[in-house]
């Protein structure tokens, strides 16, 4: 989920070149031949620094900022929750939330972990990490004892959430409860039309998180990169936009925004 951004030189744009590492194979985020939405993102901040992008491709695992950002391989990750501690943070750029994924012909979307379908249904869910820890709605799920529950590993041939949502699509999952961006891009490429609906924490899980503003994240001492990279988000703002619709990104963050609500 993460893509470092290496800088060349000392300063924020120094030497005019960004060295961004990331994961050669991490689709929607990032993959060799640019084709992720943070390859494309980091394009354009770059080109608002006036900079321009040289990748160095780094797989992704445990203690991914210990290894490149603190270890001064790179200089800033993009893709990282605002709230996280081990970096100074810029402004986020998007929030997205889990969401349910289920076929368009099946019904009305799936909207609430207290929905009576899903005492019967086949639900798709994905683990996390090495020693497949519990998400959000994996939580909320066993809270009400539903244990018609298939969890997807990280671990396969292809992508833990494609291989979700391409059950949902053949009919061999009836919905799947995934993180939003990487659920909405393999949804929208299905040939079976699929819906995708916020997963909203449910009242009684109100203190476990199922929506995330994600930032770019700089080293604690780098205060002046965060400020210039704050600067250029703003700036590229319209083009970043683009690229998470283009990526079918879910947000809730342009669901709240008053011209949304006005159009409705």
């Amino acid at each position: 989920m993460t893509i470092c951004v290496c800088l060349a030189a000392s300063g924020p744009v120094a030497g005019g070149e960004l060295r961004v590492c990331a994961d050669p194979q991490n689709l929607p985020y990032s993959r060799e031949d640019g084709a992720g939405f943070e390859n494309r993102v980091m394009q354009v901040v770059a080109r608002e620094l006036g900079a321009r992008v040289k990748p160095v491709w780094l797989p992704e695992g445990r203690g991914y900022v210990r290894k490149t950002l603190n270890a001064g391989l790179c200089d800033v990750l993009a893709g990282v929750p605002a709230e996280l501690d081990l970096v100074l943070t810029t402004a986020a750029y998007y929030q997205s939330s889990y969401v349910f994924v289920s076929r368009a012909d099946r019904g009305e979307p799936y909207r609430s972990f207290d929905d009576a379908r899903l005492l019967k249904a086949k639900i798709g869910v994905q683990l996390i990490g090495d020693e497949s820890a519990a998400t959000p709605p994996v939580h909320a799920l066993a809270a009400r004892g539903l244990t018609n529950v298939t969890g997807y590993t990280i671990h396969g041939e292809r992508p833990q959430v494609e291989r979700m949502i391409d059950d949902v699509a053949s009919g061999a999952v009836d919905v799947a409860v995934a993180w939003g961006p990487q659920a909405g891009f393999f949804a929208s490429r299905q040939d079976v039309p699929l819906q995708v609906a916020a997963a909203q924490a449910p009242p009684d899980l109100a203190q476990i998180p199922f929506e995330f503003s994600i930032s770019m994240g700089v080293r604690k001492t780098d205060a002046v990169l965060q400020h210039a990279l704050d600067a250029a988000l703003v700036r590229a703002r319209p083009d970043i936009d683009r690229i998470l619709a283009d990526y079918a990104v879910p947000r809730v963050d342009v669901m709240r925004e008053p011209r949304a609500e006005a159009a409705r």
